[in-house]
């Protein structure tokens, strides 16, 4: 009975410590969901209104063209930059595990342009990239007139361009999971590799990467997640230009939000995004956290 009752007190404790935590998820993250899903079947403007209109606004949103653009743009940006990461941050995590010297100094670097806001990273790389006064103009000004790297005003290359800056601050958070990843793999297995005389390529692409399939996954998730934020990144670069080359989805939100004020398609669009992440997170939960285990 003492051993129950301590128990159960345990328990109690921690509930009752619980209980503010849990109320601000459910009212601050549960509430307002549930409240921005309503309200997009609504014909709200600048404020709520209570005036249900089915799915029209649904129609309207997906017969928006700028939507349909912004979609496009959200898929291309996100492969682009989900390929790129991993590539280049399992290349560096491959190359600081061969226990080179220097490696908490080149850990460092890698790491450290994820350390910076997208807004910080925006800007710096809209300077960069800008004709008049960037990388295109110091060139230019040595005598190499016919160099161009405006891509930030350039309606065919400005994704890219977008695609270069967020790659260049997030392939530094891949490389620090795969480095952990790889420092977790037993020597025993690299040895029986040598012996075997497995080339070091197949080894890491046969092997090891199977092995690392979780941390796959989980900074796949990660950028993914990234991806569908995509907000300040776009605004401090291209402002979602030229024309609506750069624009995504979470701007288009924002724009009919506070710039249009057309609240009940913001939130259709709100809602369409969470509906895709959660299509997106489904199956890494199940994996993760619901699949029984294996016997």
């Amino acid at each position: 009975m003492p051993v129950a009752k301590a128990r159960t007190a345990k328990l109690t404790a921690a509930g009752m410590t619980l209980w503010p935590s849990w109320i601000i998820v459910i009212i601050a993250y549960i509430g307002t969901i549930i409240f921005t899903i309503g309200i997009s079947f609504t014909n709200s403007r600048l404020v709520p209104v209570a005036s249900f209109v089915g799915l029209s606004q649904y129609e309207r949103l997906f017969n928006t063209t700028r939507w349909l653009q912004s979609i496009e743009n959200m898929f291309v940006f996100g492969v682009l930059f989900i390929v790129a990461c991993m590539v280049i941050g399992f290349l560096m995590a491959v190359s600081l595990d061969q226990k080179i010297r220097f490696e908490s100094t080149f850990r460092t670097i890698y790491l450290y342009p994820y350390s910076l806001s997208f807004i910080v990273t925006g800007v710096v790389w809209q300077w960069m990239m800008n004709p008049t006064l960037g990388i295109q103009k110091a060139v230019n000004d040595l005598g190499w007139t016919s160099f161009r790297f405006d891509w930030v005003v350039d309606p065919d290359m400005a994704i890219y361009a977008l695609v270069l800056a967020a790659v260049w601050q997030s392939a530094g958070l891949v490389m620090a999971l795969m480095l952990a990843g790889l420092r977790g793999i037993d020597g025993d297995l690299w040895k029986a590799i040598r012996v075997d005389g497995i080339p070091t390529w197949r080894a890491y692409v046969s092997i090891i990467l199977p092995i690392l399939s979780p941390v796959v996954i989980t900074a796949t998730v990660l950028l993914g997640i990234g991806v569908v934020k995509s907000y300040d990144l776009v605004v401090a670069m291209t402002n979602g230009g030229p024309g609506t080359a750069t624009d995504v989805p979470a701007k288009f939100i924002m724009d009919f939000l506070f710039v249009r004020a057309n609240i009940g398609l913001s939130a259709a669009g709100a809602t369409v995004m969470l509906l895709a992440v959660t299509a997106a997170l489904a199956p890494w939960i199940y994996a993760v956290y619901m699949r029984p285990p294996k016997r």
